[in-house]
């Protein structure tokens, strides 16, 4: 049997036994969209798909550093942090090629941590959708950089004067990609095997940096492949002697790293795309009309979704390919949201506000929600942006909150947001990103020191 093939409880404990492994890897994505997991031994496992296991809820209650957040009420030193059930998720068995055989799966909380869950969060939006009358289809480009670095080394650089895999701006280059085939076809084939496949590669502009655009698929499907794929890219380029970064601005001096995603609704029972309609303006359907309006007009209260670290607020500045306000257009790369005409498979609208460090099933949760809640309250989008977005004046309330406790506060006040995601999820996320601000407040910046050490 093959990874691919496996669907049901029965089907994943076949395909372990068949491979004689005595342990398989299980893995769930944090509020950060980090991975974290274990290898878990075949009878745990087995045990575990037929009841469940538990995970300490610890990993819904810390930062990226393991830090614990003071301000939430979900989980923390006055809950103890207890155990939270977990089930794993057959359908997502992948193989991790270069592991001799091995098998991983994806597992989602349960219970009470559901609420909080970021895949679990996702998953309440694509039911929406689905008793709406629509299957939603999605897929991630992400871009980033690779350095001639390891985990050690850039430690001792403390972060600075660090080695690119490649000098200079080189956007598509067939040099590079020729010249580094091995590191490219290494991508591709990992990407391949394990169940993320790339549909287009290459090298953007600036030093080491690659962009990559994953094959479309239903929505859960496309947040899962960018998940794996964001985590075992920097795994392969570990491998390979190098570091990828996913930061969403790590230099002033290049353009930022996106997360974009492409979104499309197709009516359920095969009744064709939901955002085609020939012979409209553009295409564009009134459902997509309605769904574009609902993206542009919760941009600024689901933001920090979106953009949810400090680091992401660096990148949205003009003139550097990064949206500064809720506009929309039609093949419009300046704009936030970008209509991309086509046929009944191809209509779709590209979101471009995501940078590359978004948790994908959060990005894809404040996406598609913002988007069928357009469909519900039949919302009309402003008038369509043409020409360079960055050189318009637009309405206030397209305007874009500015930093990451701004976003946070957008998200905590938003009635759209506690309706498409649950009090406890926005409560819990907001505060999330407000410790993260804190966190950043502690820190004394280079700037600082070398602004006013002397001087002031």
């Amino acid at each position: 049997m093959e990874p691919g093939n496996v669907t049901t409880t029965a089907e994943a404990k076949q395909i372990v036994e068949e491979r004689g492994l005595t342990h398989v890897k299980v893995g769930l994505f944090d509020n950060d969209g980090v991975m974290r997991g274990k290898y878990m031994s075949r009878e745990k496992f087995f045990s575990s798909l037929d009841h469940g296991f538990a995970f300490c809820d610890v990993v819904l209650g810390w930062d990226v550093k393991d830090q614990l957040y003071d301000n939430v009420t979900y989980t923390g030193w006055h809950t103890g942090y207890p155990d939270a059930p977990v089930r794993i998720l057959p359908g997502t068995c992948r193989e991790v090629p270069f592991e001799d055989g091995m098998l991983l799966f994806l597992a989602e909380f349960a219970g009470e941590a559901e609420s909080v869950c970021p895949r679990a969060t996702l998953r309440r939006v694509i039911e929406k959708a689905v008793n709406m009358g629509f299957d939603p289809y999605g897929a991630f480009e992400y871009e980033f950089f690779l350095f001639d670095e390891t985990p050690d080394s850039i430690r001792e650089k403390n972060f600075k004067d660090l080695t690119p895999m490649t000098p200079g701006w080189f956007g598509y280059s067939m040099v590079r990609n020729s010249t580094h085939a091995g590191l490219y076809h290494a991508m591709i084939e990992l990407s391949e095997k394990m169940d993320f496949p790339l549909e287009g590669i290459h090298t953007e502009t600036g030093p080491g940096v690659i962009e990559a655009a994953i094959a479309v698929d239903t929505a859960m499907n496309a947040a899962d492949k960018a998940a794996l794929f964001k985590t075992f890219i920097k795994v392969l380029a570990q491998q390979h002697g190098l570091m990828a970064t996913f930061m969403a601005k790590w230099s002033a001096d290049y353009p930022g790293q996106s997360g974009h995603i492409h979104l499309s609704l197709r009516h359920r029972n095969g009744g064709g795309s939901a955002f085609y309609e020939d012979g409209s303006r553009h295409s564009m359907s009134d459902v997509q009309l309605q769904f574009v309006a609902g993206q542009q007009k919760l941009m600024p209260e689901f933001l920090c979704m979106m953009a949810p670290t400090i680091n992401s607020y660096r990148r949205m500045i003009p003139g550097f390919w990064a949206p500064t306000d809720a506009t929309w257009g039609v093949e419009n790369r300046t704009t936030a949201l970008r209509v991309i005409e086509g046929s009944d498979k191809s209509q779709r609208v590209e979101h471009r506000l995501g940078a590359a460090d978004a948790n994908p099933y959060l990005a894809m949760a404040a996406a598609l929600g913002a988007g069928l809640y357009g469909i519900e309250n039949k919302w009309q989008p402003e008038e369509e942006i043409v020409g360079n977005a960055y050189d318009q004046k637009h309405a206030e309330e397209l305007s874009l909150p500015r930093t990451l406790w701004e976003s946070a506060e957008k998200l905590r006040q938003s009635a759209a947001a506690r309706e498409l995601f649950g009090d406890e999820f926005v409560d819990h996320f907001a505060a999330s990103r407000e410790w993260e601000v804190r966190e950043f407040r502690r820190h004394v910046s280079d700037w600082e020191m070398e602004r006013y050490f002397e001087i002031i």
